[in-house]
């Protein structure tokens, strides 16, 4: 009964599964206006917070983000629902689409319906960026850590170390001076391991039975070694979907064609069909995480209708479980530590580096988007972008009719 008065916010956390486009860096600006504007559920600080928090972590991090949303509204037994409602349509689509892939032209499916999602995304980017700014650039140091953070993430953006390491660096630095807040004496709270414990006794058993199943050849292991590849995947990948599927492409379709010795068991998945997978769930709303629920589909595939939706099944609850189990383990113990001056000192640091990588996002989605050329194209990505940010800026509009807006848009603009 507890969990009928948060069915506005399950509704929201939906209607965001469906229309959350242009991967991690526009899922926060969306967030922004679906969670902290349009109706309050987090502050501005927190979500900030929350996000910072999430890339310290390996896996996906904005579905940890929003993991938390679900946890500060109601605990556990709500962040859970808020995990499925919001990684289900995503995975749903993709998992189909490793039964489709056989029956359509994979040429066809980059329609130009999504040709202004980049610049839609753009513009959630630039109102993320200039609503969190006043929040946490605030004196010279925090000038200072934006714009090198922003520097560094432009020019390297990609590259998985980048943002945890400029949020550690903010952090840091604003630790130089002790003046500002001193440290007040604070008991220890008690930490809760279970959920920890079960994160790592899963990655270990999961990963002695495949080893064990590869070495001895046992029949049908492929669901096995499906789980446990694809769970280590989501414990140990830093940098979110761009980062995890070049690690699948790499484990399901570089690895195997390269074996000497041919293995009818080993997980094989076409290097054009991961192509395909890749391309496409970028155009997808929600988590680029559900990857793994096509790759667990494709590559089960040969062993019949009913083990491919099992390969489906597997592949989106071990990308995704590693992510929740550290993050609602983790999480607590930040509450705590949040208490000793040196991490609240911290918090002053994390925020401006995590505007800075805002505005290095914003303009790194801008560089591959055709906005200077005399073209009727390049005028109308100005206004989606310019339009995009005025609306949820000055407007109470949600984000979900933007979104459905920007793909009419693509749809009839030929």
């Amino acid at each position: 009964m507890l969990l009928l008065r948060h069915i506005p916010f399950l509704r929201a956390v939906f209607l965001h599964s469906l229309t959350a486009f242009g991967g991690p860096q526009g899922h926060i600006g969306m967030m922004m206006k679906t969670f902290v504007h349009r109706r309050p559920y987090v502050s501005e600080e927190e979500l900030m917070e929350y996000n910072a928090f999430c890339q310290l972590l390996p896996g996906a991090s904005s579905t940890q983000t929003l993991t938390l949303i679900g946890y500060k509204r109601g605990g556990v037994p709500l962040a859970v629902l808020t995990l499925i409602i919001w990684i289900l349509p995503a995975c749903i689509l993709m998992g189909g689409l490793s039964f489709l892939l056989g029956y359509i032209d994979s040429r066809q499916l980059g329609t130009d319906i999504f040709k202004f999602i980049a610049p839609m995304a753009a513009g959630f980017l630039l109102y993320a960026s200039v609503a969190t700014f006043p929040h946490a650039i605030k004196n010279t140091i925090t000038w200072v850590i934006m714009i090198f953070g922003s520097g560094i993430t432009y020019f390297l953006f990609g590259q998985p170390w980048v943002i945890p390491s400029l949020i550690l660096a903010g952090g840091l630095v604003t630790n130089i001076s002790h003046k500002r807040i001193p440290q007040t004496e604070l008991k220890p709270k008690k930490i809760k391991w279970w959920n920890f414990w079960l994160f790592g006794i899963i990655f270990i058993v999961a990963g002695i039975l495949s080893e064990t199943a590869k070495k001895e050849d046992w029949p049908n292991r492929k669901p096995l070694n499906l789980f446990e590849n694809t769970y280590r995947m989501g414990s140990l990948v830093f940098g979110g979907g761009q980062v995890l599927m070049p690690m699948m492409y790499e484990q399901f379709s570089v690895r195997p064609a390269a074996m000497k010795k041919k293995d009818e068991n080993v997980i094989k998945i076409d290097e054009n069909d991961m192509y395909t997978g890749m391309g496409i769930v970028r155009a997808m709303p929600g988590p680029v995480f559900s990857i793994a629920a096509f790759a667990g589909g494709m590559a089960l595939k040969d062993m019949g209708k009913e083990m491919q939706l099992l390969g489906c099944i597997i592949g989106m609850i071990a990308i995704f479980l590693p992510s929740a189990l550290l993050v609602l383990f983790f999480f607590p113990i930040w509450n705590n530590l949040k208490k000793y001056a040196v991490v609240y000192r911290s918090l002053e640091g994390i925020n401006a580096a995590v505007v800075g990588i805002m505005v290095a996002s914003t303009f790194y989605i801008m560089k591959d988007i055709s906005i200077s050329e005399l073209k009727t194209v390049s005028l109308i990505n100005v206004a989606v972008i310019a339009g995009t940010f005025l609306l949820l800026n000055f407007t109470r509009l949600a984000a979900p009719l933007i979104v459905i807006s920007c793909l009419l848009l693509g749809y009839f603009f030929h």
